[in-house]
């Protein structure tokens, strides 16, 4: 008899993938449940405990510049990685995901400003309906099990991974407050020392954790937002742990990665969606959502982001710069376009950030952010279900 054949070790990425994908699931949950207790006789308490100030700052502040914080060093630690030994290493390879993004990205905010173009508009949220939630996006893709073809998965998450880079730039330029420039020279400091042990191959993560904190700190006392000290952590955080290991596991940056990731997906994601998604519908009504708010933000992302990211997508393949995803149809890549349009993470934190002292604002914001992404993943998983795989076709 012939000895069982060991189990193969699932690749990085598609550990990745299964992570996201059941993050997403209890980030749902959260979001749902953080509804439900907005408009039950807990919502008194929900509310106040947001509201609790603890060191300084209030339950929800910790939330949204700490917890998040690790979320955007994760985001960052992604991106480093897929940019410089993954799906996002070469040009070829980041042609069709990147070229969606920004077609993802840029006719969202258009849409979002034509809407709110006239004199009860607030243009300053058009950043809003320009991101693609990974997790949840993946949550809804993992329902539909062998339906769709890993090359889709691998085209969402990477699509997502600059959508978020995307982000990042549009927070650090048009979010930023005012300067503390004495912080701003601390924190630039401190990343130079980061910096430094990059450059000369330490790999002992304690010491960038602990600047990092500082890091942190003094971004927040800068005036740009704390989140972005994770960003910034991140780049600083080496690859590779010895010359010729490109894929390395032992290196900084994989370490970290996998350590971070489990608590971002089933912790800091879900708590931040519970926080920041319950809002009370008492007093709305159906034409509450015809205000330019909710309509530009819930148009932007089911309208827009599948417009954008489809025609982009289809230009770039037509014009022969990249292929159709392998074994994947025309509608699938349609269907995954749709999934596109779920917004719900980086989408409410950009939405705090555009009217920091408008709760009325905000609450328009959640609300057009949950009725585009609802609509979004909806649409996104019967077409994904309905749409049959292109066999016989020539992919790359």
């Amino acid at each position: 008899m012939h000895a069982p054949t060991p189990p193969r070790p699932r690749s990085a990425l598609r550990a990745f993938l299964d992570g996201e994908s059941s993050g997403g699931l209890v980030l749902m949950g959260a979001a749902a449940l953080a509804l439900v207790i907005a408009n039950s006789p807990l919502a008194d308490s929900y509310f106040g405990v947001l509201k609790t100030y603890v060191l300084g700052l209030s339950v929800l502040h910790w939330i949204n510049d700490a917890l998040m914080a690790v979320f955007f060093l994760l985001v960052g630690l992604e991106i480093k990685r897929e940019m410089l030994d993954g799906q996002l290493s070469t040009w070829p390879r980041r042609a069709l995901p990147g070229i969606a993004a920004l077609g993802g990205m840029a006719v969202p905010a258009m849409i979002y400003l034509v809407v709110n173009g006239g004199p009860d508009g607030h243009p300053r949220g058009w950043a809003i309906p320009s991101a693609t939630d990974i997790a949840f996006a993946l949550g809804v893709l993992s329902l539909l099990g062998p339906r769709v073809p890993i090359s889709l998965k691998i085209f969402l998450t990477a699509l997502a991974i600059l959508d978020d880079l995307g982000a990042v730039l549009i927070i650090a330029v048009f979010y930023t407050g005012d300067l503390n420039l004495a912080a701003l020279g601390g924190a630039i400091f401190v990343l130079s020392i980061l910096r430094g042990f990059n450059a000369f191959g330490y790999n002992g993560l304690t010491p960038y954790l602990v600047l990092g904190a500082v890091l942190w700190v003094l971004v927040l006392l800068s005036g740009v937002h704390a989140t972005l000290a994770g960003v910034a952590l991140a780049f600083t955080i080496p690859l590779r742990a010895s010359p010729g290991k490109p894929e390395d596991t032992s290196s900084p940056l994989h370490r970290l990665e996998h350590a971070l990731q489990p608590w971002v997906a089933f912790l800091i994601v879900p708590v931040f969606g519970f926080a920041n998604a319950g809002v009370s519908f008492a007093g709305m009504s159906v034409a509450s959502l015809l205000n330019p708010v909710p309509l530009g933000v819930a148009l932007g992302l089911f309208v827009g982001k599948q417009l954008g990211v489809f025609a982009f997508s289809w230009a770039v393949i037509r014009a022969g710069w990249a292929d159709l995803p392998t074994n994947a149809s025309w509608a699938q890549l349609y269907g995954v376009a749709l999934l596109c349009g779920i917004g719900f993470t980086m989408s409410l934190f950009i939405g705090l950030l555009a009217f920091p002292n408008s709760p009325e604002l905000q609450d328009a914001t959640k609300l057009g952010v949950l009725l585009g992404s609802g609509l979004s993943a909806l649409a996104g998983a019967v077409l994904l279900r309905a749409a049959k795989p292109e066999r016989g076709l020539k992919h790359a």
